[in-house]
C-alpha cells in the first residue's frame, strides 16, 4: 500500500482559527485558504476491495433496528408499569438512553443512505431517528453533507461539536441537549410558520425549503398530540415517552460523539488528523453503529456501518494508532479541550505513519 502526500494547506497561509468567526465572509476566507472543495487525503484501497466493502444489505440493519426497538419497547413497558413508584426514574433513564443514544447513530447512517439496500427503509429510519434526536431531517441532511465536504473547516462546518476557544458551559450543557435542543424547538416552530434562517439557506438548496416546512408542521402536530394526551388523561406520562427522552438520553450520543473530533485540529485536509478511531466493546459498537471507526467513515462515507471494521483492517497501517477504548480517548480529550480554553490555536497532533516510497 502506498501513501500519498499529506494534503494540508501551509500553516503560514491560514488565518487564526478565531478569525473565521470574528471577521465577516467566513466562506470566502476558507476559500482563500484552499480549504473549500479541497483534495482530501485517502488511504489506498484496491478498487475491488472497496467495491465489496460498499455493498449494501438489508439484513444487518433490519436485525439491529428490530433489536433496538425491542429494547426500547421493553424499557417503555417497564417505565409505564413503574409510573408513580421510585423505580420509575431508573426506568425512565434507561428508556431515554435507549431512545436518544442509538437514534443519533441511526440518524447519521440513514442520512448517508447506507445502512439498508432498500432505500425507503433508510429514509424511514432517518425520519424517525431525526425526530428522536431533535434534528430537522432535511436541514440536517444538508448540514451533514457540508460536515463531510468541509470537515472541521472553521466557518464552514456547521457541526463542530466543540469549537475553539472551548466554551465549557456549552460543552457540558450539550450532554443533555440543553443548548441545542431548545434552539431546535424554536427553529421547528419558525419553519412551521414558513421561515428559514440565513445560515440554513447557505447549505439547504431552495428546492428543499418546502420540505423543511412540511416536516416542521408534522413535528408540531406530533407534539401537540402528545401534550393533548397529557392534558386529556391528566398525566405527565406521555411527555416521558416523547419529548423529554430527547434531552435526558442525549448524554450517551454526546459521550460517544465527542470522541470523533474534540481537541483535534481544524483547517486540515486529512481525516487521519481530524478524526479518531476508537476501539469499543460490542455493546457500545451496537449502540453507536460502528461510528467509533470514524477515520474510516469520513474517508469512505459510502461504506455501510457493518463493513467499517473490515475497512479498518485494510487501512489501519496507513493511519495513526486507534485508541484502546473510550476512556483512553477521553484521557486525551479532556486535557486537550481544557487547554484550548486558553490556547485556541493549539490542537492534538496525531502521529502519521512514515511515508513509503511509491
Amino acid at each position: 500500500m502506498t501513501s500519498q502526500t499529506l494534503n494540508t494547506p501551509a500553516a503560514a497561509s491560514l488565518p487564526r482559527r478565531d478569525d473565521y468567526r470574528l471577521i465577516g465572509g467566513a466562506g470566502e476566507r476558507a476559500q482563500a485558504a484552499g480549504l473549500v472543495n479541497a483534495d482530501w487525503y485517502k488511504c489506498a484501497v484496491p478498487r475491488a476491495t472497496l467495491k465489496e466493502l460498499m455493498k449494501r444489505s438489508d439484513g444487518p440493519a433490519i436485525r439491529d433496528t428490530l433489536l433496538w426497538f425491542a429494547l426500547l419497547v421493553a424499557a417503555g413497558a417497564w417505565m409505564a408499569l413503574t409510573w408513580g413508584s421510585g423505580w420509575f426514574w431508573l426506568a425512565f433513564f434507561v428508556y431515554a438512553t435507549l431512545y436518544a443514544g442509538p437514534a443519533d447513530s441511526r440518524w447519521h447512517e440513514a442520512g448517508h443512505g447506507t445502512p439498508f439496500k432498500t432505500r425507503w427503509m433508510s429514509d424511514a429510519l432517518y425520519q424517525v431517528a431525526s425526530f428522536m434526536v431533535l434534528r430537522r431531517p432535511t436541514r440536517w441532511r444538508w448540514s451533514h453533507a457540508r460536515h463531510h465536504t468541509d470537515t472541521l473547516v472553521t466557518g464552514r462546518d456547521p457541526e463542530i461539536a466543540i469549537g475553539v476557544p472551548t466554551d465549557l458551559a456549552h460543552t457540558l450543557l450539550q450532554f443533555f441537549a440543553l443548548k441545542g435542543g431548545p434552539v431546535e424547538y424554536l427553529r421547528v416552530v419558525a419553519n412551521a410558520l414558513g421561515r428559514l434562517d440565513a445560515e440554513e439557506k447557505t447549505f439547504v438548496p431552495e428546492m428543499e425549503w418546502p420540505r423543511m416546512i412540511r416536516e416542521a408542521r408534522f413535528w408540531v402536530l406530533i407534539y401537540a398530540a402528545v401534550i393533548g394526551a397529557a392534558v386529556y388523561f391528566e398525566s405527565g406520562l406521555p411527555l416521558f415517552f416523547i419529548g423529554l427522552p430527547s434531552f435526558v438520553g442525549a448524554w450517551l450520543y454526546t459521550f460517544f460523539g465527542y470522541t470523533q473530533h474534540a481537541g483535534l485540529p481544524e483547517n486540515v485536509t486529512d481525516h487521519r488528523l481530524n478524526c479518531r478511531t476508537v476501539y469499543m466493546n460490542p455493546v457500545f459498537r451496537f449502540l453507536y453503529w460502528n461510528m467509533n471507526y470514524h477515520v474510516e467513515h469520513h474517508m469512505f462515507p459510502m461504506v455501510p456501518y457493518h463493513a467499517l471494521p473490515r475497512l479498518h483492517e485494510v487501512i489501519k497501517g496507513d493511519c495513526p494508532p486507534a485508541y484502546d477504548g473510550t476512556l483512553a480517548a477521553y484521557r486525551e480529550i479532556v486535557p486537550a479541550v481544557l487547554r484550548q480554553v486558553r490556547e485556541p490555536d493549539w490542537a492534538v497532533q496525531r502521529p502519521l505513519p512514515a511515508q513509503q516510497p511509491a
